[in-house]
């Protein structure tokens, strides 16, 4: 898990690092154990005010779809420098108008036992076409938990931060003013 402040210095970094006008606005970055996900704001096409939905929506499609093939070098140099510094896997999407697209994401496998029971309701969901396979459709049941579980979740995560900072302040944890030892059997002088 990753602490609000290891968040916040990751921010600071790409909001530091994307060239100004890449991005209107750097709208969301998330970040879990093998991604970051950078997303964006872009400016929203031109349009006559008596544009249809369907031409808005073609425009808007085009202009991510544009964004993304002439930002692509600089968006992989800034993906490179990241992914070196914190050994995670960068992912690009865009906000535009209120539409929202990922160009790149990880797919990240994830393993587990299930018993019979929990077998039985992801294959029950595979032969009510709500999922082609037991993968599909564990994914399907985590998103399900995650559209209605959001407030708990960020309960739960803020209470892991807590824990994290009361550990770093236990009996193992080294002070940041802690004499260093110069000599052998000594200390530094205050």
């Amino acid at each position: 898990m990753i602490t609000t402040e290891q968040r916040e210095k990751l921010r600071g970094w790409f909001a530091g690092r994307l060239p100004d006008d890449l991005f209107e606005e750097l709208a969301e970055l998330t970040v879990d154990r093998e991604e970051i996900t950078v997303i964006g704001r872009i400016p929203a096409p031109r349009l006559t005010e008596d544009a249809s939905a369907t031409e808005r929506e073609a425009a808007v499609r085009s202009r991510m779809q544009e964004f993304r093939e002439r930002t692509r070098e600089t968006r992989i140099e800034v993906a490179r420098e990241a992914e070196h510094r914190f050994r995670r896997k960068v992912s690009w999407g865009v906000e535009c108008a209120g539409e929202r697209a990922l160009f790149t994401h990880v797919a990240a496998p994830v393993m587990t036992r299930l018993r019979q029971p929990e077998r039985q309701v992801l294959d029950t969901l595979i032969a009510g076409g709500v999922a082609r396979s037991r993968s599909d459709a564990l994914a399907w049941c985590v998103r399900l938990v995650q559209k209605h579980t959001d407030d708990w979740l960020t309960e739960l995560r803020d209470s892991l931060e807590h824990v994290q900072r009361v550990r770093a302040q236990g009996p193992d944890a080294e002070p940041e003013d802690a004499p260093t030892d110069t000599s052998e059997g000594g200390t530094a002088p205050e």
